[in-house]
């Protein structure tokens, strides 16, 4: 990977111990207020099919599913942690007059979208007309982070590894691989194997490793079939498979709030792919357990940490991120690490004894609990807005100074 650059560089090039006088950061006093005063939704996808919903019935390319079992584990660590007015909403139509009739200060994002297309998109710019601040990303991220075309490209942009690629869309007429300059381009002599996907997806529905060049146009009519939206073919990479997250340098365990120096890198794993696994196969298939992932090392797998560390705080940087993505990675046949995409809607389940999510595995290595890594979205997300956006949360100071 290019592009990465020094820990002291990357302070002073990404602002990080340079913030105003008199910022609003004492989380330590503050916190009983925001538990008492605080009035928090968890917003998780609506069913377009639910009469009121929307006003007419489409399509999600992305594949429906409203995420709401994960916003209930959010909200009940919320009000473990404290707080105690926390509220859980659908995203649809109505959203707007229940957010104002229960009057909620604070939002937290935990859906994929309800239908039409760039969905990920479409509450945080409903969030932005409302004027009520939130956990997430903004909507230009998250479109970014969610189209993995576009994602790619500003990789390439940063100077940082990523697969060749192109995309296909199916209105333009069957790919015809030979026959396209673009894809010769993009992959050169390579045969295959292939990776396709959506551009826009989840849980690794609708992936296909592709052997041949024969096989490729019929596997991406069939993704464009079933997505209506363009399909992205990427050369398959080899090795092994790793996961990384990162999030702002505010932290939360132990019961204490530290703030570090750099954006928070955690929960660097590795995929462990089963025999019949040439990629991850999707959660909605095989549930992510222990058995399913491997948590670094710190000593015995430093150098490869390392490189995770390096890439993660570089996307963080880089693509000017505010909140939690997780960045997925694949060695190459020469071991170099390369980005496939950025999630930026992580899974962020409560672990069980029966699943865990590949963000929350690797938590106990850093003394953290679910409950630390909720507080410590959410404090980020209030330190950031104060700080940087005092507009926005004028009503959330006025209720706890």
């Amino acid at each position: 990977m290019s592009g990465a650059r020094p820990a002291a560089e990357d302070q002073v090039a990404s602002g990080w111990g340079r913030r105003p006088a008199g910022v609003w950061s004492d989380f330590d006093r503050l916190l009983p207020r925001l538990f008492e005063h605080l009035r928090l939704a968890v917003v998780h996808g609506g069913d377009r099919r639910e009469p009121g919903s929307v006003l007419f019935s489409t399509v999600n390319p992305r594949g429906d599913k409203n995420y709401r079992e994960v916003a209930e584990d959010i909200a009940q660590a919320l009000r473990l942690i404290g707080f105690r007015n926390v509220f859980v909403f659908p995203e649809d139509m109505r959203l707007a007059e229940r957010l104002q009739s229960h009057r909620i200060d604070m939002a937290w994002l935990n859906s994929g979208g309800v239908q039409g297309y760039d969905p990920v998109c479409h509450l945080p710019a409903t969030m932005e007309m409302l004027g009520l601040p939130y956990v997430g990303h903004n909507p230009l991220n998250a479109s970014v982070l969610d189209n993995k075309h576009a994602f790619k490209r500003e990789l390439a942009v940063a100077g940082i590894r990523t697969s060749p690629y192109i995309t296909w869309d199916m209105t333009r007429g069957p790919l015809v691989p030979h026959l396209n300059s673009r894809f010769n381009a993009a992959f050169g002599a390579h045969a295959g194997p292939f990776v396709v996907k959506p551009v826009s997806g989840r849980a690794s529905v609708h992936v296909h490793v592709v052997e041949t060049l024969l096989e490729l146009p019929r596997v991406v009519a069939e993704v464009f079939q079933a997505t209506r939206n363009l399909v992205l073919i990427e050369r398959f990479l080899p090795g092994r498979e790793f996961v990384v997250a990162v999030c702002g340098p505010l932290i939360r365990r132990k019961d204490g709030i530290e703030r570090q120096s750099q954006p928070f890198v955690f929960s660097a794993v590795e995929r462990k792919l089963q025999s019949d696994e040439k990629i991850f196969t999707s959660m909605d298939v095989r549930p992510i357990t222990g058995q399913r992932l491997r948590v670094l090392d710190r000593d015995a797998d430093a150098a490869v940490l390392g490189k995770l560390e390096d890439i993660a705080r570089a996307i963080w940087r880089d693509f000017n991120l505010e909140t939690l993505v997780r960045v997925d990675v694949r060695a190459d046949e020469a071991g170099r690490l390369t980005v496939l995409e950025a999630n930026p809607k992580p899974d962020l389940a409560r672990p069980n004894d029966k699943r865990t999510s590949l963000v929350c595995a690797g938590l106990p290595a850093y003394s953290m609990s679910y409950e630390d890594l909720i507080l410590s979205l959410l404090i980020n997300r209030i330190d950031h807005l104060m700080t940087w956006r005092p507009e926005t949360m004028g009503h959330v100071r006025a209720q706890v100074e």
